[in-house]
């Protein structure tokens, strides 16, 4: 009887620290496409975002061949596609990663030539900024959260077999 309280009470233990945890997810922006000028415009861009859910702590990889950048740019340059006033340093050398640090909408463009023009660039919506409530689609499952399922199922489990 002992050991069984002992296995529950471990497994209560591992699913509390599980679903705690939370673990940052690595995405290559444009998914396949990469980084490069999309063969459809901004939509490419636009719909690979929407179907992501981007979190505090993850990191975009921005990966290229040929002449393109990075640029991290405010709202207003994303829709006019202006690099000249970048947040940050314009990146040139591929892949470039950067971490989401905050709940925000993060704005990047590539400011070689017109490739901004032709869909080059791409919005970030993160955790419950505005743009990310707007565009959030159905509730996925995390990696933390399956696992956080399975071990509330496998406790439970452990609960009937001890009665």
């Amino acid at each position: 009887m002992a050991s069984k309280v002992g296995i529950v009470g471990w497994l209560v233990v591992v699913t509390a620290t599980i679903m705690g945890a939370t673990t940052a997810e690595t995405y290559t922006v444009g998914g396949s496409l990469g980084w490069k000028i999309p063969p459809g415009g901004a939509t490419a861009y636009t719909s690979w975002a929407a179907n992501e859910t981007f979190k505090v702590g993850d990191i975009l990889v921005f990966n290229w061949t040929g002449t393109h950048n990075v640029a991290r740019v405010s709202k207003a340059d994303f829709n006019n596609c202006i690099s000249s006033n970048a947040i940050d340093t314009i990146q040139g050398t591929s892949p470039y990663n950067i971490t989401l640090s905050s709940n925000d909408t993060y704005y990047f463009i590539c400011g070689v030539g017109p490739h901004c023009n032709l869909g080059q660039k791409v919005s970030i919506s993160v955790g419950n900024s505005s743009a990310a409530a707007s565009n959030a689609g159905p509730p996925r499952l995390t990696t933390a959260g399956a696992a956080a399922f399975w071990a509330v199922v496998v406790g439970l489990l452990a609960v009937s077999l001890s009665s």
